[in-house]
Formats: C-alpha cells, sequence, structure tokens
C-alpha cells in the first residue's frame, strides 16, 4: 500500500451547490459573509480530511489560503505558490482567485460590502492576531466581524468525516536529547520567571515536542493532535483522544501529564488561575474569548517550545544527519534507476511509487509530505501533487522537479532535484545555473549573530534578478528533528525578521517556474552552526545536511565563477564519499559519474 494517495484529494463534488448551501446558512443568520479558512483548531499547516473546509467548499487544495464567500461572490485567497494551481481546481463560474497576501481580506471585504455587513467567522479557527489584524483594517467600513458559536460550513457537510484518533508513541530519549521531564522543568523555569502560572500550547508539534511523543492523527506529520496546559510547577494538563495512549506511553508521561479528554479544554481555561500566557500569532482565538469571558490575566507571549524546539540539539543533529545519510541512498538509486528508463515508458506516478519503495528500503516511517513529482509543466505548479486525473508521461527533452522527503525514527527529511529527461532543453540552462548559483551562495554565507532570514533572501535570487526571472514563494523554511517538514518560527523570506541561531534547521530551494513550460528548484536542507570570526564578534553559518547530486547536465559551466565551481565539486565529492558504499556497482557507477568534477 502507497504512502500517498493519488485521488484528487478536494475528493469531487458539485462545489457550487456547497456554495449555495453556505449562502443559505448564512441568510439563516443574517451575515453577509463568510470566511473560511485552511485552518483547523491547532492552525497548522496540515488538516485531517474533517478538517478540509476549504478544499470541501471550494475544490482548492493547497496548503495555504482561505476563501470568503457573501451573498453574491466569493473569493479564494492564494499566495504566489498557487496561483497556477488553484485556477485549475475551482470552478470559475462561481469562485474568484484572489491574490494574497497583495489583497488584504478587509480590502476586499471593503468593496464587496460597501454599504457594510456582518462577517462570520469560527473563532477556534483564527489566531487573535489574525482577527486584530483584518479588525483593525475594517475600521470606519460598517463591517463587523461576528464570532460564531457554530462553523457554518459543518452544518452543510452531511458526510463529513470524524476526526482521527491515531496512535501516539513515545519518542526516544536517545533520539530526543533530552527527557520530557527535563524540557517541562525547563519551560516551568521560565514561566515563573516572568510571573506567569501557565501557558497554553495549541501547537501539536511543540506539544510532541515537550513530552517526547509522536503520533498519526495527521498522514507524513508524526504529531499529536492535542492541546496542553503547562503550569509554572511544570505539570501538563494534555487534552487529546484518551484512546490515543497506551500503558505504555502513559507510562512514560508519567504522573506529572494528565490527560484529559479533548472537549474538556473550554471548561479547563474557565477554571485557571493566572496569568496565562497565549500567543497572539498561533492561539485560536476562541481561547482568548473563555478567558477573557473568565476574568483571567493573559500575558501575550511566544509559544514558550517554538524556539527551543528549533534549537535542534546534539543529539537530533546527529539524527538529522543519519537520517540523510539513508535518504540520501533513496535518492540516487531513484536518479541512477530513472536515467536507465525510457522516458516515454514512466509516468509521474510510476517515479512516486518508485521512489517510496527505495525510502521503504531505507527505513522510512511515512513520507513527510506527498511527493511533487512535476514533469513538463506540471512541475512549473509550485505545489503540484499528482492525482490519477493529472497523471502526465515522462517525454524527452523534459525536466522533471522531484520535490520530496521522508520521516524516518531519527529525522525529517526534505529535498528537491531537478533533471533534465534525455536531450537538455537549451532554454532551461540559463535559469537553472541561476537558480543553482543562488543556492550555492546562500550555502556559502557568513554572517553575525542576529541576522534574520529577510536578510538573506536576496542571495538565493540575486542571480535570477540578473535575468529579469524571480521566484514567488520563500527561500527557505525550518524543519523538525523527526517531525513536521515545515517548522516555526525561523525561515529565509523577505518577511522574516527571526534571527537564525545554532541549531536552526532550514531549507534552502530556489527556483524558477515557467508557466506552461516547466519549472526548476534545487533544495538542500542546511543547519545553522557557529563559523570563525574574529575576537569579539560571533559568525554563523551553514552545514549541508543533503547528500544527492545536482544535474550537472543543466549547468552552464561557464558562467560559474572559480569558488562556484569548487563548491559543487566539493558537495558532490562528499556525497560520492558518503552513499557510493552503500549501493550497488550500476548504482556506483552512475553515482560516480553524477558527481565528476566540473573544474
Amino acid at each position: 500500500m502507497s504512502f500517498q494517495s493519488f485521488e484528487d484529494p478536494a475528493g469531487g463534488g458539485d462545489h457550487a451547490a456547497r456554495l449555495e448551501a453556505l449562502r443559505q446558512v448564512m441568510r439563516d443568520q443574517d451575515l453577509s459573509a463568510v470566511i473560511v479558512p485552511r485552518a483547523d483548531v491547532h492552525q497548522g499547516e496540515y488538516v485531517a480530511d474533517a478538517d478540509a473546509r476549504l478544499a470541501w467548499l471550494t475544490g482548492f487544495t493547497g496548503s495555504a489560503g482561505f476563501a470568503i464567500a457573501t451573498l453574491d461572490r466569493a473569493g479564494v485567497f492564494v499566495d504566489g505558490r498557487y496561483r497556477v494551481q488553484v485556477r485549475g481546481q475551482i470552478d470559475l463560474r462561481h469562485f474568484t482567485p484572489v491574490d494574497w497576501p497583495e489583497t488584504r481580506p478587509s480590502d476586499w471585504l471593503r468593496e464587496a460590502l460597501p454599504q457594510g455587513g456582518r462577517v462570520g467567522f469560527d473563532p477556534w479557527l483564527h489566531t487573535r492576531r489574525e482577527i486584530e489584524t483584518i479588525d483593525a483594517a475594517l475600521e470606519g467600513s460598517s463591517i463587523a466581524l461576528i464570532a460564531l458559536d457554530d462553523n457554518p460550513v459543518d452544518a452543510i457537510w452531511p458526510d463529513r468525516p470524524a476526526p482521527p484518533v491515531g496512535a501516539a508513541r513515545t519518542h526516544p530519549e536517545d533520539v530526543a536529547g533530552e527527557s520530557a521531564a527535563q524540557k517541562r522543568a525547563r519551560l516551568a523555569v521560565q514561566l515563573k520567571a516572568e510571573g506567569q502560572a501557565a501557558a497554553l500550547l495549541t501547537l501539536p508539534d511543540s506539544i510532541s515536542w515537550l513530552l517526547n511523543i509522536r503520533g498519526s492523527d495527521l498522514p507524513k506529520n508524526p504529531v499529536v493532535q492535542s492541546f496542553a496546559v503547562l503550569s509554572d510547577t511544570g505539570h501538563v494538563a494534555l487534552f487529546a483522544d484518551p484512546a490515543k495512549f497506551d500503558d505504555d506511553l502513559r507510562a512514560h508521561l508519567g504522573n506529572h501529564v494528565s490527560i484529559l479528554p479533548a472537549d474538556a479544554l473550554a471548561a479547563a481555561l474557565t477554571d485557571l488561575e493566572g496569568p496565562v500566557r497565549l500567543d497572539p500569532a498561533t492561539a485560536p482565538e476562541a481561547a482568548f474569548r473563555i478567558l477573557d469571558d473568565a476574568g483571567t490575566d493573559i500575558v501575550r507571549g511566544a509559544d514558550l517550545a517554538l524556539l527551543p524546539k528549533a534549537r535542534k540539539n546534539a543529539a537530533e543533529l546527529a539524527g538529522m544527519q543519519a537520517a540523510h545519510h539513508r535518504d540520501g541512498v533513496a535518492m540516487v538509486r531513484l536518479l541512477a534507476w530513472l536515467d536507465a528508463q525510457d522516458p516515454a515508458a514512466l509516468t509521474e506516478i510510476d517515479v512516486v511509487r518508485r521512489l517510496e519503495d527505495l525510502r521503504r528500503d531505507a527505513g522510512i516511517l511515512d513520507i513527510s509530505f506527498d511527493t511533487i513529482m512535476g514533469a513538463g509543466p506540471n512541475g512549473a505548479i509550485v505545489h503540484y501533487r499528482v492525482t490519477e486525473r493529472s497523471n502526465r508521461r515522462l517525454a524527452d527533452g523534459e525536466l522533471l522537479l522531484i520535490d520530496s522527503g521522508g520521516q524516518y525514527r531519527d529525522g525529517t527529511t526534505d529535498i528537491t532535484r531537478t533533471v533534465t529527461l534525455g536531450q537538455v532543453r537549451q532554454d532551461a540552462v540559463a535559469p537553472f545555473t541561476a537558480v543553482l548559483r543562488g543556492m550555492i551562495a546562500l550555502t556559502r554565507a557568513r554572517f553575525p549573530k542576529g541576522v534574520g532570514g529577510a536578510h538573506l533572501d536576496a542571495l538565493a535570487r540575486q542571480f535570477l534578478w540578473q535575468q529579469g526571472l524571480d521566484f514567488d514563494h520563500g527561500t527557505g523554511h525550518g524543519v523538525g528533528a523527526a517531525l513536521c517538514v515545515h517548522e516555526g518560527p525561523a525561515r529565509i523570506s523577505r518577511v522574516s525578521d527571526m534571527a537564525l541561531e545554532p541549531g536552526m534547521i532550514l531549507s534552502n530551494e530556489p527556483g524558477y517556474y515557467r508557466e506552461g513550460s516547466f519549472g526548476i528548484r534545487i533544495e538542500n536542507l542546511v543547519a545553522v552552526t557557529e563559523a570563525e570570526a574574529e575576537p569579539g564578534r560571533q559568525m554563523l553559518g551553514f552545514q549541508t545536511l543533503t547528500l544527492c547530486p545536482i544535474d550537472r547536465r543543466l549547468i552552464d559551466v561557464a558562467a560559474l565563477s572559480r569558488d562556484e565551481i569548487a563548491w559543487l565539486d566539493a558537495y558532490h565529492a562528499q556525497v560520492r564519499d558518503a552513499l557510493v558504499d552503500r549501493l550497488d556497482p550500476a548504482e556506483q557507477d552512475w553515482l560516480r559519474a553524477a558527481t565528476d568534477p566540473l573544474g
């Protein structure tokens, strides 16, 4: 059985009829508009089938976005990653794509409701910061945000799936590098020092990290869907379905962790004594309202686990390195196999299945996200997901973009390689080389402590900019250690001022996308490390974790500097030395040829 489904994740259906049913609910409740986010109560990027309201209503299945429906129009708001995809998934007769964040929801609402109106939203599916931002931008418009008691999409979704109840498991301490008791005590000390009695944790990856547990509620993301209240004594009240926890796991959690039903959270919040720490960027608006109504003091502060989780310790870094060695073997075996095939005999799904089989051989527990296997024009869809309907046969002279990753016991991987299928198309060489040069420039960067992703983002884009090109996604995201493949708070993008710190792991993935023709992306994962510096100054740099050749056939060697050639030759030598002994003779020959020096 494959890890990845090739069915349409939106599930089909009459989206126009669903929109009309939603509008009837709006009429019944005297609402002028309703906001439908792609979010669950935990504000995670990935949602269970039961929470896929945006996809069910509109057909759009991307991992970010939202819809706003009025009685006579419906906008689907997407960022640059999804502007090709959304047009192929929604019914353009009834839904209109909206470029976001260029168009803010408040601006759209002002134009759609010039006379004002009541805009309904589910307060469990929006953060306090999000609601405050929209509300402030609507000031003076006669448009009011109305928190709803019941979700209006749920009211019209007759066969909505049940919430997941996946079994939870222990995450071994030898891989975690620190016991759950030590983590709880460390964060409790911070709470007490800041004069806070408790903190509400709403992000499942934060809770899974804190308690050294992993789950199976969501495919590809090994988190336990839950809420937690951490007290200044180090005790944790964990709100989740008790059926997820067997006796062994309960013994691992110990007496200082109480497991309570998920639906007991609201009453527990009402009874909490403050001050209670909540993160306005991640905690649902509903939690703030419950505490406000109870008269409990609220302290706004970042999720206590975010930074400790992002700063990987020595055991976590070692586990990530080991996972990347195994993953590199799987990727090399795939690329060697692919080069030996007739492209016309294969489809995108064939290659996905082959890669999953190879990762199983490498010890994978699951894939870390749905594989992006984009052949030819499908590669230009940034977050393309192949389905039986979209499945494309490969062809000589096309590019194939492969963005994939694995969840291992000790680490999480995420790698993108773009390869040529047979004959090289010459119009792809210049942008491929520019993407490669940007990836190398970012990899080789040295920067002072305190520098954030926004300071580094241009390094990866500079050579594309010189050609009048760019890409509409961030250059890098944080990655968890045997956790979520997308992890905050650090990233490399134009809008991230979060300072990078040693131990953080990020992706380095510039790209270029020519709609209707091809897509290019090259991605390695890198760990932030300390770098040599003059006395009195702390400098940081990156260590590359990913081990896999980059397609030399698509490189304009003459455009590379001597330093860039030296870096690529050294990287390829590292890949060859790390992986060659784990391959069979034919794969070894392929790897040696793929990593021949350019210089």
